[in-house]
């Protein structure tokens, strides 16, 4: 058994590397922050699939060790343990590195709307009015109201309100951050020239005594839930494979919570609502110094203006040996080619799925697809592929 490492925490390995690239100073700050926020886009991905079915092996009493000889629930334990270490070091590189060094280059991400200058105050509000006050849905609980289906890795805020008619009165609320529109909002310039964003979530809770006029806010906190969206998909049982994996996807939102992200130094009456509507242990709370999901930060990458901080871009070669005006089948009837991926451009495959899906004597088309983008030349070529049968 000592000759094996077990495969979730080496997968936590992995992670703890691309870690270590955003935290590498001789790189340049906006691959860094890119980095960063793909730890946290891996980690969301981890759970949902890994850790939840581990957590299914431990509802179903399946005791039977690993390779490595530890059982689900101890591969639980572990887990945690070292991703509570991840998640600290994820957001200690933020606030201690990127943060003050993003206000060095001219750029401040607001976090706390308490820090907001008085012009900028004003600016949050009124965008607030305008822009996500009428989307926004606010649900209280109470006897009468029970606790809201809180959707998977949607960030919400959570809320304890005090009816103003009575004198001890509380209520639960929460109102979902909504995700249509953009995680930061970038402020007008101020009379320096420097240009800063406050988050989506911030200018919420900032106005939140809005949403419930008869009550007074006495607290109110962000929180994120990661729920199972492991598929267990039978296709021998499945009439119809497509409508099955439809159903899954439906389900995906509703499955049971595996981790919870709260803001440091939250109310403990909240946490303890959460808790308990969520059915969530203590292990599986993670409390964040900073803003949950930090995959927001790939938006700023995005952001114009700050070429200078990022590796330039890179442009394939051609690859040698490929003549793009004879087909690919004519070419490869006469000697293997070799495509060496990012060096050369992919350009050469994207042609032969078109060239294959018009041409009469190609049955079948068989590749593995991984990723694949939303605009991908690859699936017109096959859906074409499939019209011409």
């Amino acid at each position: 058994m000592n000759h094996f490492m077990n495969r979730e925490l080496s997968w936590l390995d992995f992670n703890f590397r691309v870690l270590a690239e955003a935290r590498d100073n001789t790189l340049p700050l906006m691959e860094r922050l890119k980095f960063l926020s793909i730890t946290a886009s891996n980690l969301d991905e981890f759970f949902m699939i890994r850790v939840a079915s581990l957590k299914d092996m431990v509802h179903a009493n399946y005791t039977k060790k690993d390779i490595s000889g530890m059982t689900a629930s101890e591969q639980l334990s572990a887990i945690s343990e070292k991703t509570h270490t991840l998640v600290a070091t994820q957001y200690s590189t933020l606030n201690r590195s990127f943060i003050p060094l993003l206000r060095q280059h001219n750029f401040r991400l607001i976090t706390q709307f308490e820090k907001l200058s008085t012009s900028q105050a004003k600016y949050v509000d009124k965008y607030f009015e305008k822009e996500i006050y009428p989307v926004l849905t606010p649900m209280a609980v109470d006897s009468s109201r029970p606790f809201p289906l809180i959707r998977n890795k949607g960030l919400n805020i959570a809320a304890i309100l005090k009816d103003k008619s009575k004198k001890k009165s509380y209520d639960f609320a929460t109102v979902q951050v909504p995700s249509g529109l953009p995680r930061f909002v970038l402020l007008p310039v101020n009379e320096s020239g420097k240009n800063a964003a406050v988050l989506l979530e911030q200018i919420i809770e900032k106005n939140i005594h809005k949403l419930f006029l008869n009550y007074k806010v006495e607290c109110a906190y962000p929180y994120r839930v990661m729920r199972n969206a492991a598929l267990t998909i039978d296709e021998d049982e499945a009439a119809d494979l497509l409508v099955e994996i439809e159903k899954q996807l439906k389900k995906r939102q509703w499955g049971e919570a595996i981790r919870l992200e709260v803001e440091d130094g939250i109310d403990k009456r909240l946490l303890k609502i959460l808790r308990k509507e969520l059915d969530i242990r203590e292990e599986d709370i993670y409390k964040i110094n900073g803003p949950l999901d930090l995959t927001f930060l790939m938006k700023i990458y995005a952001l114009p203006g700050y070429d200078y901080l990022k590796e330039k871009p890179f442009t394939p070669m051609p690859v040698p040996g490929i003549d793009p005006d004879i087909s690919l089948f004519e070419q490869i009837k006469k000697k293997d080619i070799l495509l060496h991926h990012p060096y050369h451009t992919f350009e050469p495959v994207i042609n032969f799925v078109a060239q294959a899906a018009d041409d009469k004597n190609v049955l079948a088309i068989k590749q593995t697809l991984y990723r694949v983008s939303s605009n991908s030349p690859i699936i017109s070529y096959l859906a074409k592929a499939a019209e011409n049968g």
